[in-house]
């Protein structure tokens, strides 16, 4: 089906036992009821996250019976579902001993965009981690929008302005209000799963050396084009398989790390222990949305801990559902400022981090052919109306041709991205 045809595709969550058997299905946080038509899943094995499906149901059809008989023949291709065997040794052995999460802080950049906050902020007050903080900072406000919202309406939520834009200083005057061992940031566009927190801050405890988490980002909501076009190639998801980053033992499928930071997560869904993110000298403030560099705020803070020595993991049972941006105009944006925050970071790690220059200028030719490659115009796959090519947000499978004019603009950005750092930095340096 043309993408300009595509009907909207109902978001959902399916809950399976062990076996496989559907034992719940309900709308993802923030979702409409699910009607007759396709329906795209989370699936949920004894609660935790564990794959997604795409499916079709018919009016007088049990959507929770189709999309699990779909889920349980991925799933066991996946190794995701445990045979009989396994079950009956996970029953007989000990439960392990509970770890306790570190304490926490959640740090919320927003700008003027109180509604959505709302959403997040609610969310954020649901988490079951018992001992953390929420932060709002509230970054170059035009309007008392955001202040009003947060100190009369959320009491338990500190509120901080930094009038310097950019998502970079809000999210380093969050960092320096924050009292908490990890500092967790999202964004105020994401509803997150109560057991986010908890989720994301636990593997500190377990790991001295582990320096930052990143974890899954979902679609809340699939309604336009635009929205099923950037999920279906591949969106913000990075899978359902735990990773350990060690730059120790750098991986042997990642030629260019840790220079390819964009695998290793995203900004709407990290943490990090307090005291590496400082020691490594927090975010570069000339990068991130609302500078000139655009993006790549994030990126920079995963390669700066990383290049200090600290390792960094990615658990998909930290989950936030994330509200993509609904218009075409909003994808356009979108590309072209993926590119630029790519080039942008790697200029800010040239400036800032000079010793990493000789490893980034040894992986150069091959990292200009991997973004040629992911910049190319990319073509749909077989969709028969079954989705037989796999689900939206699984990479490599993707229903819709990313259009050329979105590949133009994403190299744009690239060849934009240095510039727009130094123009920041130039503009900060003016400023101060």
């Amino acid at each position: 089906m043309p993408l300009n045809q595509q009907s909207p595709i109902a978001v959902a969550e399916l809950e399976l036992d062990a076996s496989g058997t559907a034992v719940g299905f309900r709308p993802a946080p923030g979702a409409g009821k699910p009607r007759p038509g396709d329906v795209y899943a989370l699936v949920r094995v004894d609660g935790r996250p564990a794959a997604t499906v795409l499916g079709r149901y018919e009016d007088g059809e049990d959507p929770a019976r189709v999309l699990a008989a779909l889920a349980a023949q991925r799933l066991l291709e996946g190794g995701a579902l445990p045979t009989a065997a396994e079950r009956l040794a996970a029953a007989e052995a000990p439960a392990p001993a509970d770890t306790a999460p570190p304490r926490a802080s959640v740090i919320v950049a927003t700008r003027e965009r109180p509604d959505s906050l709302a959403r997040a902020l609610d969310s954020l007050l649901a988490q079951d981690h018992p001992d953390h903080e929420l932060i709002v900072v509230d970054n170059a406000p035009r309007t008392t929008a955001t202040h009003d919202l947060v100190t009369r309406a959320y009491g338990r939520v500190r509120y901080v302005r930094e009038d310097r834009p950019g998502l970079a200083a809000a999210h380093n005057a969050g960092v320096a209000a924050a009292g908490g061992e990890v500092l967790a940031f999202t964004d105020d566009d994401v509803i997150a799963d109560p057991r986010w927190l908890t989720a994301l801050a636990t593997p500190f405890a377990a790991d001295p050396g582990l320096g930052c988490v990143t974890g899954l980002i979902l679609p809340a909501r699939l309604s336009t084009p635009a929205q099923i076009l950037l999920e279906s190639h591949g969106g913000f998801a990075k899978g359902f398989a735990p990773r350990l980053y060690d730059p120790a033992r750098p991986p042997a499928d990642e030629p260019l790390f840790p220079f390819t930071a964009g695998s290793f997560g995203s900004g709407a869904n990290m943490a990090f222990r307090a005291s590496a993110l400082r020691r490594a000298g927090g975010f570069d403030p000339a990068t991130g949305t609302g500078t000139a560099a655009r993006g790549g705020d994030d990126l920079y803070a995963f390669v700066a801990v990383l290049a200090a020595g600290h390792r960094l993991r990615y658990t998909p049972d930290a989950l936030v559902w994330h509200h993509h941006r609904e218009t075409w105009q909003d994808l356009e944006n979108q590309a072209y400022g993926y590119g630029a925050g790519l080039t942008a970071y790697l200029t800010a790690t040239m400036v800032r981090r000079p010793a990493l220059l000789p490893a980034l200028l040894a992986r150069l030719p091959r990292g200009l052919a991997h973004a040629r490659t992911m910049t190319a115009e990319r073509g749909g796959g077989s969709d028969g109306g079954s989705h037989a090519g796999g689900v939206p947000g699984e990479h490599g499978t993707q229903h819709h041709p990313w259009p050329a004019s979105l590949s133009r603009l994403e190299r744009r950005g690239m060849l934009y991205g240095p510039v727009g750092y130094l123009k920041a930095r130039l503009s900060q340096g003016a400023s101060r």
